[in-house]
């Protein structure tokens, strides 16, 4: 009879974990782009830059992101990489845009990126983004993201505070 009741126990443990998981929500990975850079301040050694990001929520529900790590690519060099500790709420279906400061040097950027399209204006530039949202909750707390699109580059006006995320 022990042996009965321990497998019985044992197919009960196993209907109730498969019933979880396939109750729980898909997440699917939030689409993050950049929308603009703006050169902030440039000289030989280095570079600081305003890059103003966006996140789209393709999902059914409510993210809190803590922050995420990025990569960033430009005509297929690496531009800049790091973190950012800006937390947000992505709405279900929605979107948020923040800005973060990315701070690059000569010889690994903005150089090459010159060079490249032989000193003309930097507007569509194709970029690539990659990293990985930080979330608050849940089991999930990370979620990988790419995207490649094209960037336009700005010279920063006045003094620009950065935008507080959107909620």
């Amino acid at each position: 009879m022990p042996r009965f009741l321990l497998r019985a126990t044992f197919v009960a443990l196993l209907v109730t974990l498969a019933s979880c998981t396939s109750l729980g929500p898909k997440l699917v990975a939030p689409q993050v782009s950049l929308v603009g850079i703006q050169i902030m301040s440039a000289d030989m050694f280095a570079q600081q830059f305003m890059v103003r990001v966006k996140v789209d929520n393709p999902n059914d529900l409510e993210i809190a992101v803590s922050g995420l790590e990025y990569d960033i690519f430009l005509m297929g060099d690496s531009f800049a990489e790091g973190a950012s500790d800006s937390s947000f709420v992505l709405p279900a279906k929605g979107e948020a845009e923040f800005d973060m400061i990315v701070k690059t040097n000569f010889v690994s950027s903005l150089g090459r990126l010159v060079s490249r399209t032989s000193g003309g204006k930097l507007e569509d530039v194709p970029y690539q983004v990659t990293g990985k949202l930080m979330l608050e909750k849940g089991i999930m707390r990370t979620v990988p993201f790419s995207h490649a699109g094209t960037v336009n580059f700005t010279k920063a006006r006045d003094k620009m505070k950065a935008i507080e995320p959107k909620s």
